[in-house]
């Protein structure tokens, strides 16, 4: 178990709310709070030095305010997520010569990679959405087209782009001429094609349109014909690929949870808060106190806080065999470690002498980082916890 302190520090910010508070009949306090009506005094308990593993963690105020504002996403793990290129949806397409044939549409941004295999050299080159459906309209622009990420006279390769802030379709092309189509527009035809790469309103692919005009119509009727001759058939087969996370791709997310907050009238009893318990090796706490004279602030076993008020000559020992705690402080925040092991525990509250207490307030808030969201940790990582940050 380990302690980090910091001073003076700024308000921390509650991030979620902790269990429904509840009021505890007879002699226990409101809140949470062990604390009995007849809490016992506590007189002269000596001060000790902070435990040898403390570790001062000195932090600005306006850090500490921008951290508290924070979540525990990803820290958990204390590794990267890990993506690679993995094949998605894959098409077979018949191209006559000079046919053209309508990918995928890419969204805005990003690199893609996709796989093509010919029997015959083929074109392949992306351009803007808007710009292919008006071609598909009206086809004798196609020659007006932007061609981005040219790869020509290609038979097999792996095709790669970056892709700009904007829409683009893939678009492939047979690089063969014949003297047919100058008077014939031929279409390609999809023989096998997965339903999700339909983006375009042809639905696949377009003939070269050289001094003839074919419009959308046309299109849509030559390509639901039911059998299609091919002169010269160049089948192409278009492999594509997905960027996928493969490993770490949900890591836990914490926050700080609220565990205690009490502003109080400062009296010589033992203050205990209970109802914490840690669900996760490595759970980091973290404490907060104000208060007009020194004060003893630590944390221990549940089984020993309800003791304390039978049995005061326990306290010593327990704190002795306790790392996580602080003697004579009054304005200090300080965090600790624990394991899902140590069990339930119990935030105690004192002031170091109690012969002569000032009517005043004293102010305690107790945080844990707790996992909100993706709490199944992987097996290699089962007892990886957040890294100590402020509250």
């Amino acid at each position: 178990m380990q302690v980090a302190i910091t001073e003076a520090v700024a308000q921390p910010q509650v991030l979620r709310g902790g269990g429904e508070t509840k009021a505890r009949t007879g002699w226990l306090c409101p809140f949470r709070y062990d604390t009995a009506r007849d809490d016992l005094s506590f007189r002269a308990i000596a001060p000790v030095f902070p435990p040898s593993n403390t570790v001062i963690t000195m932090k600005p105020t306006l850090v500490f305010a921008l951290l508290g504002t924070l979540v525990f996403a990803g820290t958990a793990s204390a590794q990267q997520r890990l993506f690679e290129w993995q094949p998605g949806n894959d098409e077979a397409v018949r191209l006559d010569p000079a046919n053209y044939h309508t990918g995928k549409t890419y969204a805005a941004g990003g690199g893609i990679q996709v796989d093509i295999e010919s029997q015959q050299p083929v074109t392949i080159f992306l351009t803007g959405e808007g710009e292919w459906n008006r071609a598909l309209q009206y086809p004798e622009t196609m020659g007006t087209l932007r061609m981005l990420c040219l790869r020509e006279h290609v038979v097999k390769t792996r095709y790669v782009c970056d892709l700009p802030a904007e829409p683009l379709t893939l678009v492939v092309r047979d690089d063969r001429g014949s003297p047919e189509s100058a008077a014939f527009a031929g279409l390609g035809e999809v023989l096998k094609r997965d339903s999700a790469v339909l983006n375009t309103p042809a639905g696949n692919a377009v003939g070269s349109a050289v001094g003839v005009g074919l419009g959308l119509a046309k299109i849509l009727k030559t390509e639901s014909s039911p059998t299609r001759h091919f002169m010269s058939p160049n089948d192409v087969h278009i492999q594509y690929f997905r960027w996928v996370c493969i490993s770490n791709c949900f890591p836990p997310e914490f926050r700080w949870i609220q565990q205690a907050k009490e502003k109080y009238e400062l009296t010589s009893f033992l203050k205990v808060y209970g109802g914490y318990a840690p669900d996760h090796d490595g759970e980091v706490i973290s404490i907060k106190i104000k208060a007009p004279v020194p004060m003893l602030v630590a944390v221990v076993p549940s089984s020993v806080a309800n003791q304390l008020h039978g049995k005061p000559e326990m306290l010593e020992p327990a704190l002795e065999k306790n790392s996580c705690q602080q003697r004579g402080v009054q304005s200090q925040t300080f965090q600790c470690t624990f394991n899902a092991a140590d069990g339930p525990q119990s935030l105690i509250v004192v002031p170091e002498e109690t012969g002569k207490v000032p009517h005043k307030k004293a102010e305690i808030e107790f945080f844990a980082s707790k996992c909100v969201e993706h709490c199944a940790l992987p097996a290699g990582n089962a007892n990886a916890s957040a890294e100590k940050v402020n509250p």
